[in-house]
């Protein structure tokens, strides 16, 4: 996992691994390589016991609800940051929360959590993809369904994507990924949910996102799954 560099006023009190070269916080081979020493003295540390208070840096409500609604049951206070950070323009949802990451770690504390999403279309070649924010805010809901008038029902196969990501105490950058599959209705229906959840169809529903209480669209959303990948890590790094 790469790790991002910390100021020292943030740096926790511990006995430090090896600072890892410029190289290895690009480089996915760098996971092992970058891992702590798991000695028995090292697991027993703060930084590996689950977090009783989450920092959510963010400007979307809607994804604070829903993230506070699935860590609060495990005993993790979600605290809203909407300071932002530059979203870069990449090929994939992972480097934009790396990027992220990397700004906030020289302006805010650790432990803390950033996530990116996006609705990945068939027929669109994957638009809008990395940039489903930009498309929310440009051509909107009544936009994208205007650009698939013309296909099929059967061809408007989607996905929703997420990666988020966790810069543990140590400043170890984390990813958990999520997806869910669905499709693009002919309309947009529902009230609920936020960007574009009025015309995305979950797999084995009958509902758009937005049609969905917010436990029904946890427990099968993109964001449910990266958080459920998450709560697995922080229960095996506090395993002794």
């Amino acid at each position: 996992m790469p790790r991002v560099d910390l100021p020292s006023s943030h740096a926790p009190p511990r006995r430090a691994p090896a600072k890892p070269s410029p190289a290895d916080l690009s480089s996915e081979s760098a996971t092992e390589a970058a891992r702590p020493d798991p000695a028995p003295a090292h697991r027993a540390t703060p930084s590996h016991r689950a977090p009783r208070r989450l920092t959510f840096v963010t400007g979307n409500p809607g994804k604070v609800a829903e993230l506070a609604a699935l860590l609060g049951p495990r005993g993790i206070e979600v605290v809203a940051d909407g300071r932002g950070y530059p979203e870069v323009q990449a090929a994939s949802l992972r480097e934009v929360t790396e990027a992220g990451a990397r700004h906030l770690a020289i302006q805010l504390q650790p432990p803390f959590l950033l996530e990116d999403s996006g609705l990945f279309v068939a027929a669109l070649r994957g638009f809008p993809g990395v940039y489903s924010r930009n498309a929310l805010d440009t051509i909107g809901v009544v936009g994208l369904l205007r650009l698939l008038q013309d296909v099929e029902l059967e061809m408007r196969t989607a996905a929703f994507q997420t990666d988020l990501a966790y810069v543990d105490p140590n400043g170890f950058v984390h990813h958990f990924e999520g997806t869910c599959k669905g499709r693009i209705p002919e309309r947009a229906a529902g009230t609920g949910g936020f960007g574009f959840d009025a015309i995305f169809v979950p797999e084995g529903q009958g509902r758009t996102f937005a049609e969905l209480d917010a436990a029904q669209k946890n427990a099968v959303s993109h964001r449910g799954r990266a958080v459920a990948a998450f709560l697995r890590h922080l229960g095996e790094a506090a395993t002794p």
